[in-house]
């Protein structure tokens, strides 16, 4: 019976082999046609994103600039608030040493869900301050939401001609409102403005975070603002007109930042940027604290493009999917021209939505890691070089350890090399990629010296090395947003620093 029990053992045993066997020799079998899709796909994700090249070169050398303005407009400062005791007095104080008519400026505070003295010390300031007690709505969009109905109430949206917000931690240039007065009477309806740092030295995750907005100025803003496009929202600092929440403020996700770029682009609003308007605001400094926000970030990243993907694509085809049809339109060159500009921002502003690092590690996955390693379970792997990819890392590694060589005969053991190689490659190229991304960080120094804070040469070279691990927690934090329940969790803020301070 023992005996008969093995036998049949062994007889399934060879089943379950030759099943194995015929399922990835069929998978290897149809690489190369995949291969070709993956490329295809790459190449044509290449092409999506070309145009960021010429962004970086036209960004470089210009901005758009605004004439000054011939008339001051009555604003709304809006700023939403989670036990900032520490900070939101240093904020209003800023506001209030403006040189803009302080007649023309109210300042709203919604306290949101505070245990602390944020209220107390706003209504001290002198800000308008409502407080909220919700736990189950906790996002930043949901205080907005709330700050926004308490102003419908009590003064009605269209008491005031624009909308700032602000975070309870940022500083305002005294000048701030002056120039970002001059692009609103310019006739745009959304503008964001400089983002410096106040903590910028004060560790490397910091840096990494004052880095990326400095980036974004030069890579996006400045050359959206010259191109009469439509860059995007960054959280805070910025200035919207009040026709944009005549029916309320809607933007409730984990990003409200982004919902509301895309869903301005997708109604066909131009999104402005004023490069003399400088504020400050504090990064976190805490990896644990970057990483929940990062991971916060991407989930809200996929939720905006859910929500507004299919609204922006189709107006590259059909321009203003959200125009009154029953309205009558003269062509003529001006719209023509309106009509061009708003399918490239929306295309444009997909082209920053769309998740391609997700479609390209899935891209990788499936076809690299699994389908290439099936090919060579067939076939076998005969003199393969360990550091094949052809860049700078790669040719540095050969160099140090010289030309290594992998061989394996057909079978689970040339897959697993493969697999183990493509992991290989992989990191190789990221490294690679890596190592280059640090000239942005050198790029930025240079460019913006003038404008950020003396720090040490040698923190300087340190925050470039440090750098690329911001563009490396996006990545990973975007694959993890795929699978995680993200909650709103607040950012704890804690800087003295004054506005006094850094004018010192």
């Amino acid at each position: 019976m023992l005996q008969l029990i093995l036998h049949k053992g062994d007889t399934i045993m060879e089943m379950i082999a030759h099943i194995f066997d015929t399922i990835v020799t069929a998978i290897g079998s149809i690489y190369d046609e995949c291969n070709a899709v993956d490329d295809f796909i790459r190449w044509a994700l290449g092409i999506w994103g070309i145009h960021h090249t010429a962004y970086w070169i036209i960004g470089f050398f210009f901005t758009r600039k605004f004439k000054p303005a011939q008339n001051y407009h009555k604003y709304a400062i809006l700023i939403s608030a989670r036990n900032e005791e520490a900070v939101i007095g240093n904020l209003l104080d800023s506001i209030a040493r403006q040189d803009y008519p302080s007649e023309l400026i109210t300042v709203f505070v919604v306290a949101d869900n505070c245990t602390d003295n944020t209220a107390k010390v706003a209504r001290e300031k002198g800000a308008i301050c409502y407080e909220r007690f919700n736990n189950k709505d906790r996002t930043k969009g949901f205080a907005l939401q709330f700050l926004f109905e308490n102003i419908e109430k009590d003064y009605g949206i269209p008491s005031f001609e624009g909308y700032f917000i602000f975070d309870s931690d940022n500083l305002l240039n005294k000048d701030y409102i002056s120039k970002m007065n001059d692009a609103f009477d310019s006739g745009e309806k959304i503008i964001t403005s400089y983002r410096n740092t106040k903590n910028f030295d004060e560790n490397w995750i910091a840096s990494t975070y004052a880095l990326h907005w400095l980036r974004s100025i030069r890579f996006r803003h400045r050359t959206r603002s010259v191109l009469r496009l439509a860059t995007n929202i960054q959280g805070t600092g910025f200035l919207f007109a009040n026709e944009l929440v005549k029916d309320g403020w809607h933007y409730t996700s984990l990003t409200e930042d982004r919902a509301f770029t895309a869903d301005a682009v997708a109604h066909g609003y131009q999104i402005s940027y004023q490069d003399e308007a400088m504020f400050y605001d504090e990064q976190p400094t805490s990896l644990r604290i970057a990483l929940r926000q990062r991971t916060r970030w991407s989930k809200g990243h996929l939720m905006a493009f859910q929500e507004t993907g299919w609204a922006l694509f189709k107006n590259i085809f059909v321009g203003n999917c959200y125009r009154d049809k029953s309205e009558k339109r003269k062509l003529t060159w001006a719209s023509f021209i309106e009509g061009v500009r708003h399918r490239w921002a929306s295309f444009d502003t997909l082209s920053q939505l769309f998740p391609s690092v997700i479609v390209k590690v899935f891209l990788w996955l499936v076809v690299t890691l699994v389908m290439y390693s099936c090919l060579r379970y067939s076939t076998g792997i005969e003199n393969v070089l360990v550091f094949r990819t052809n860049n700078g890392f790669a040719k540095v590694l050969n160099f140090i350890f010289g030309d290594l060589y992998v061989n394996a005969g057909p079978g689970v053991q040339a897959a697993l090399y493969t697999a183990l190689l493509s992991i290989l490659w992989n990191w190789i190229g990221k490294i690679n990629y890596h190592f280059k991304n640090m000239l942005a960080a050198v790029y930025v120094f240079i460019v913006e010296r003038k404008r950020i804070k003396k720090i040490p040469l040698h923190k300087k070279i340190f925050y470039c090395f440090t750098w690329p691990t911001f563009d490396i927690i996006y990545r990973w934090s975007m694959y993890a947003a795929l699978f995680m329940k993200v909650e709103w969790k607040p950012i704890p803020h804690t800087s003295k620093v004054t506005i006094h301070d850094i004018e010192k």
